[in-house]
């Protein structure tokens, strides 16, 4: 179980009433993206106005390294950089790569122009000082996320091989500057960057948050910002939850009552929704436009009362059953013997491939206790042959593994401190058989787990996780005295469940400050993990976090700077 019993109250920085908070204003990325100076914002991707927050008085530039996550290498030495008025930030790329590197260059530019007040163009071509942007790096090491950042009197530059690699580099580099750069309203500087070089990779290359937008829907709007969220920390992955008991949430064309009538409630019996075909291609490419990739997850064969609701005949007694507002879980279930089942499977995962250009596709597979055990395997056989059929490759629950996974299939390990040893080696013995680990244990990194007793929001059926235990586990051995090996772990992620959340502010209490440091277990090397080091570096983000409006809770654990 979780740590229990943590007295002191919790705090969070703001209460707003709205029900959404809209995020950042950037203006969608063209090919050829002209410089808006005059409006003081340039970006990747289309993002409606955010309410401006109160001001965040920490000018003081960042120790070299000091960020989150923490760096692979730091080489500090040598004068800081000082961004001013006469700054430009140059793109140099070939020329197959200049599209990339000029979006990524106007993003930053985007970042920087509304608190420093400073133009900051953005140009091509070689030249020294200011920003210097460099992609199609020859450095193999750095491979396709990995980035070097140099700073010195003369000017920073920013080299990767990829545009992931860049992008993630200007993470750090805006992390480097005071705190009051992520205001939307023009602030005090100097704004300098310390002097040094750091060399960066991630640890494991699938770095993932899991947004439950079934339970309760999420607009387009509350996506998107949370998207922006997860990019500062360097999330790669956004699993999206997208059916479930409560609601159905994706149009599909070949069967329209999944969205109109299983997606029109959810928990509690409030209005519910869904995503049409172009808005849920828009949330594609906003989340590219961050470098991450969506996984779509369409839970079966449980979870799925929403669409039994919507379709008579998928059910095994012809009866469609009313529509679902409560928690409970485990009583639904799609009828594995009718072949129109596997008909609805087909079409759904054939219209939800075309639209995600990403690799994955996640079938669900938990908490299936009205299927047995028999039909549950029939059913994931033909359910895993659909996807690949499709191009995909499967992503299931750990659960799948008491089916066959398929070839290349990944599973998603949720289990806790007090799941059984015989549950653990069954996922230890799919994985002797090729098939990888996504870990995302729910003692440790749901974030939809209370804080402490005191926590209004969330649940406790995994125990208390506080901002310590969120951050104190190692991925590589979490398995390994049931077998695991290393090298099956593909990465982590950090599923926010919504039964009790459903604005932004309530989100942003439960995943911050603890999504920052499942982000430091997914990029950092093993040796940098150390809490009370990672607890300072978390600090120092809490007026960043207040800064961009994240509505973050004030763990005692933590000792955040004053005021």
């Amino acid at each position: 179980m979780g740590v229990l019993g943590r007295s002191a109250p919790q705090v969070r920085t703001r209460r707003r009433d709205t029900l959404v908070r809209q995020h950042r204003s950037f203006p969608r990325l063209f090919g050829s993206l002209l410089l808006v100076v005059a409006a003081g914002v340039s970006s990747v991707g289309a993002a409606p106005e955010r309410v401006r927050p109160a001001p965040a008085h920490d000018v003081k530039a960042r120790p070299l390294g000091q960020v989150v996550p923490a760096p692979a290498r730091v080489r500090p030495g040598g004068s800081p950089y000082a961004i001013t008025a006469s700054t430009r930030i140059r793109v140099d790329a070939s020329r197959a790569d200049s599209r990339e590197a000029r979006r990524i260059g106007s993003y930053l530019a985007g970042l920087l122009r509304p608190s420093t007040g400073y133009a900051l163009p953005v140009t091509e071509g070689h030249g020294d000082g200011g920003i210097r942007l460099r992609l199609g790096s020859s450095d193999r090491s750095l491979g396709e996320e990995g980035y070097r950042l140099e700073s010195g009197r003369g000017g920073v530059t920013l080299t990767a091989r990829e545009p992931a690699g860049l992008f993630h580099g200007v993470q750090t580099l805006r992390q480097l500057l005071p705190a009051s750069v992520e205001e939307r309203s023009r602030q005090r500087g100097p704004w300098t960057i310390a002097g040094g070089t750091i060399t960066d990779t991630p640890r494991y290359a699938y770095r993932g948050a899991m947004l439950d937008v079934s339970r309760h829907f999420m607009t387009v709007s509350q996506v998107k910002l949370y998207i922006d969220q997860l990019a500062l920390y360097k999330i790669n992955k956004l699993h999206l939850h997208l059916s479930d008991d409560q609601g159905w949430r994706i149009a599909v064309d070949s069967w329209p009552r999944l969205a109109a009538y299983g997606g029109s409630t959810q928990v509690g019996g409030g209005p519910g929704g869904y995503y049409t075909k172009a808005q849920y291609r828009d949330l594609v490419s906003y989340a590219a436009s961050r470098q991450l990739e969506v996984i779509p997850e369409i839970d079966l064969p449980g979870h799925t009362n929403a669409a039994l609701a919507s379709y008579a005949e998928l059910n095994c007694d012809g009866v469609a059953p009313p529509l679902y507002t409560g928690t409970s879980v485990g009583f639904s279930s799609l009828c594995a013997g009718k072949e129109v089942t596997y008909d609805f499977v087909d079409d759904v995962v054939r219209e939800l491939a075309a639209l995600t250009p990403g690799k994955y596709l996640h079938i669900g597979g938990d908490e299936a206790h009205s299927t047995s055990h028999e039909d549950y395997v029939a059913f994931m056989d033909r359910a895993q042959a659909i996807v690949r059929k499709y191009g995909k490759t499967v992503v299931g629950w750990h659960q799948l593994t008491g089916a066959t996974p398929v070839k290349g299939a990944v599973a998603q390990y949720w289990g806790y401190d007090e799941t059984g040893a015989d549950e653990r080696l069954r996922v230890a013995a799919a994985t002797k058989a090729g098939t990888r680990l996504v870990l995302s244990p729910a003692d440790r990194v749901y974030l939809d787990m209370k804080y402490d007793r005191n926590t209004v929001l969330g649940q406790a059926w995994a125990g208390y996780t506080e901002v310590d235990r969120a951050y104190d586990w190692n991925p590589a051995t979490y398995l390994a005295d049931a077998g695991v090996a290393e090298d099956a772990v593909l990465g982590v992620e950090a599923p926010l469940w919504t039964e009790t959340i459903v604005t932004s502010d309530q989100l942003e209490s439960m995943a911050f400050p603890r999504l920052p440091g499942v982000a430091e277990l997914g990029w950092s090397p093993a040796a940098t993990h150390d809490w009370n080091t990672y607890k300072s570096r978390l600090a120092a983000q809490g007026p960043r976090m207040t800064a961009l409006g994240i509505d973050y809770y004030r763990s005692p654990l933590v000792p955040w700077p004053a005021g």
